[in-house]
C-alpha cells in the first residue's frame, strides 16, 4: 500500500482501525522533509500491512498543534491506537526498517500494563 495523505477529517478513521500506523509530519519548504520523503514512501511500498500517513503541517495546523509538533520532519508510530514512538528528524532507510519491525514486535498487553502502572 502506498502512503496516504492524512487530514484532520480522516485522522481518526485511519488510526481507529488498529494495527500499525506510521505518521510523517512534514512541510513542503522543509529540506530534511524532502530528503526523508522518498525513504518513507519506499517503506510504504515495502510494508503493505502498515499504514503510512503523511501530514502536511502547513495544511493541517490543528493536527500539528494537537501533537505538539515543534520541528519537522517528525515521525510518529501508533499501534492499536497508542503512540509508541515520537521523534523529530529524518531517518535513513535502515533505521526506518528497524523501527517498523520494533513496532510490529511490541507486546501491546505489556505496553497497556506499563501505561496503567504509570497512571497510578
Amino acid at each position: 500500500m502506498a502512503y496516504v495523505n492524512i487530514t484532520g477529517d480522516t485522522f481518526n478513521s485511519i488510526v481507529d482501525k488498529g494495527g500499525v500506523v506510521l505518521l510523517d509530519f512534514w512541510a513542503e519548504w522543509c529540506g530534511p522533509c524532502k530528503m526523508f520523503g522518498p525513504v518513507f514512501e519506499a517503506a510504504a511500498e515495502k510494508h503493505p500491512d502498515v499504514v503510512f500517513g503523511k501530514i502536511d503541517t502547513e495544511q493541517e495546523q490543528e493536527l500539528a498543534a494537537h501533537f505538539q509538533i515543534r520541528s519537522i520532519p517528525t515521525l510518529m508510530a501508533i499501534k492499536d491506537g497508542i503512540i509508541v514512538f515520537n521523534q523529530s528528524g529524518a531517518m535513513m532507510a535502515g533505521q526506518l526498517e528497524q523501527l517498523v519491525q520494533a513496532v510490529r514486535d511490541l507486546d501491546m498487553d505489556k505496553v497497556r500494563a506499563d501505561i496503567a502502572a504509570q497512571d497510578q
